[in-house]
């Protein structure tokens, strides 16, 4: 079992900047590839961005690439998320989730069997 947590998350004025954190706990951090969705009000969860297991393959979706960078650091067991240019279609619920390695990174929600609670972000016009 895997354990994760979020955290960061906030207010912003639009074209601000967050960075969102994730601990997992439970398996070897190293051994997992991690990834960050997001939910907007009536909206369908939807992928934002994918690490795999050592850091050699990310994926971003096209609405945050060069505004969103992932990082993750396995001595510390965490992933990072940081934001920057907020526009307020960002805001969303944010959620970490956890998935069995693999080279490349999966977009589906499906693919990812660990999941934080999910962490607000606010984007003010």
């Amino acid at each position: 079992q895997v354990q994760v947590v979020e955290s960061g998350g906030g207010l912003v004025q639009a074209g601000g900047s967050l960075r969102l954190s994730c601990a997992a706990s439970g398996r070897t951090f190293s051994n997992l590839n991690m990834a960050w969705f997001r939910q907007a009000p009536g909206k369908e969860r939807e992928f934002v961005v994918g690490l795999n297991w050592n850091g050699a393959r990310s994926d971003y979706t096209d609405s945050v690439k060069g505004r969103f960078t992932i990082s993750r650091d396995n001595a510390k067991n965490m992933v990072y998320l940081a934001m920057s240019s907020l526009k307020p279609e960002d805001t969303a619920v944010y959620y970490c989730a956890a998935a069995t390695p693999s080279y490349t990174v999966s977009r589906g929600a499906g693919a990812y069997d660990y999941w934080g609670q999910g962490t607000q972000v606010t984007v003010s016009s």
